[in-house]
């Protein structure tokens, strides 16, 4: 019996255009494959994966592993067809498995902790704790490195996880750690101690794994849809979902919402927890408009006249029913049933995240200005639809590169990008450390109606 069952772990698998069904094999990380808060999976590669599946009209089947090496033996015994870790290449060649075509590119960084002393090079590593993960590729990396540097040395992690790797060094275990971006951009706004000190060596061109006798049919379909893929944006597209606007804060703007989530969100939450009720759009993404707009400040109010905490102006005050910008209540509520109106304004064809992410351009410019830089994205010869093409056109609307698509006239594009990228980062985060509100488990908590008016 044991025979057989080894046996019929040799025995390849049958490739999917047989089959009609992918198997593949992923690691759990940000940037691969992970639950997210609404219970389904995702990552940029899970997300790459699916659209690859059906483009072939073929099922998908995942096997989670917690480590590269698992992921290798899931390979050399024929039980997927298919690894996605964000693998290097060259890690890929070493194990004798076939690569599958460059995804994209990654840099790798040193990362400490920015309290500390920044190191400027791999001259100031020596004598300090650094540490990496096994199977990142790195080690051959600092291999090399080391020739230069005798007194190099490292700790090498297995069975670690990006994020885990991450806390040991905001804890102290270590002075520094090898990471690549992929992994560590998503990590950016929960670790603002951390910061990139230098990158070593070139960037790592992260592919696909497939066994050494996977078919030539599935090897060819991988070539030409990641080709189509990246002519026609698709690539474009799934990366800008998850890595688009990961930039866009700095250490002092996250510092500032974990601070403020302690001192002010408290009072509000149920006001937020009431406008999901109203509209059904996440309590956190108006929590995160509201920081954006006011920083949880009832009060604030800017020299073109725009008020309240969710800062609206005063004919948007008036079309939402609103008698008082500057009670918090109503503001929220206000600002919610706004938002609503904008995305329901949109065409139906616009799917999310992108709608949400349009929805919240057209909040602060408004949506003429939005409905122009969506006429400038497909002048650009991009989509309409796409946040990650219409994000490329709102600074035009400032320029007039595109005057004749530009119904509305002349209006401050950058700064409508800017506005909706900072309130994807704080979604981010009260997403990560505020639990999801459901309404029908907490109906009745709250004694308030859900009219807007005076609160």
């Amino acid at each position: 019996m044991l025979a057989l069952a080894l046996a019929a772990c040799s025995r390849p698998l049958p490739p999917p255009e047989v089959t009609g069904e992918l198997q593949v094999g992923a690691r759990n990380s940000p940037a691969t494959y992970y639950i997210a808060h609404n219970g389904e999976a995702a990552g940029f590669e899970h997300d790459l994966m699916v659209a690859f599946s059906r483009s072939q009209n073929w099922s998908l089947s995942w096997t989670e592993k917690s480590r590269p090496e698992a992921l290798f033996e899931l390979l050399d015994t024929h039980q997927v067809h298919l690894a996605a870790a964000v693998l290097p290449l060259a890690v890929v060649k070493d194990r004798h498995l076939i690569a599958g075509p460059v995804l994209f590119e990654t840099p790798v960084h040193i990362v400490y902790r920015a309290s500390d002393k920044a190191p400027r090079g791999m001259a100031d590593l020596p004598g300090k704790r650094l540490a990496l993960i096994i199977g990142s590729g790195h080690t051959p990396m600092l291999m090399r490195l080391k020739r230069k540097h005798p007194k190099l040395t490292w700790s090498a992690l297995d069975n670690v996880w990006p994020e885990e790797l991450l806390a040991q060094l905001q804890a102290g275990k270590y002075d520094a750690v090898v990471i690549n971006g992929m992994d560590f951009d998503p990590m950016r706004n929960f670790y603002p101690e951390l910061a990139v000190a230098f990158d070593i060596g070139d960037t790592q061109k992260i592919v696909w794994a497939l066994p050494p006798h996977s078919s030539q049919a599935l090897r060819n379909a991988l070539a030409r849809f990641v080709e189509q893929a990246r002519k026609d944006g698709t690539i474009k597209r799934i990366y800008e979902r998850y890595f688009g606007h990961i930039k866009r804060l700095d250490s002092t703007d996250i510092l500032g919402i974990l601070q403020r989530r302690r001192q002010r969100l408290p009072e509000l939450r149920q006001h937020f927890h009431e406008a999901q009720t109203l509209t059904g759009i996440d309590w956190r993404l108006l929590a995160a408009i509201g920081y954006q707009e006011s920083q949880w400040n009832p009060f604030a109010t800017s020299p073109t006249g725009v008020r309240g905490l969710m800062m609206l102006t005063g004919e948007t005050a008036d079309r939402m029913g609103i008698t008082d910008r500057l009670n918090a209540r109503q503001s929220i509520l206000g600002g919610a049933r706004y938002l609503l109106m904008l995305k329901t304004a949109l065409p139906d064809r616009i799917p999310e995240p992108d709608r949400t992410w349009l929805a919240l351009a057209a909040y602060n410019q408004g949506q003429g200005h939005m409905e122009d830089a969506r006429r400038i994205a497909q002048a650009r010869n991009g989509s309409p639809d796409s946040w990650a093409d219409v994000k490329e056109a709102l600074p035009h609307l400032s320029r007039g590169t595109y005057a004749k698509a530009m119904k509305y006239g002349y209006a401050r594009g950058t700064e409508a990008l800017h506005f909706a990228e900072n309130i994807r980062n704080y979604y981010d985060i009260l997403l990560r450390l505020e639990p999801e509100y459901n309404p029908l488990i907490n109906l009745g908590d709250s004694e308030e109606g859900l009219a807007v008016g005076p609160g």
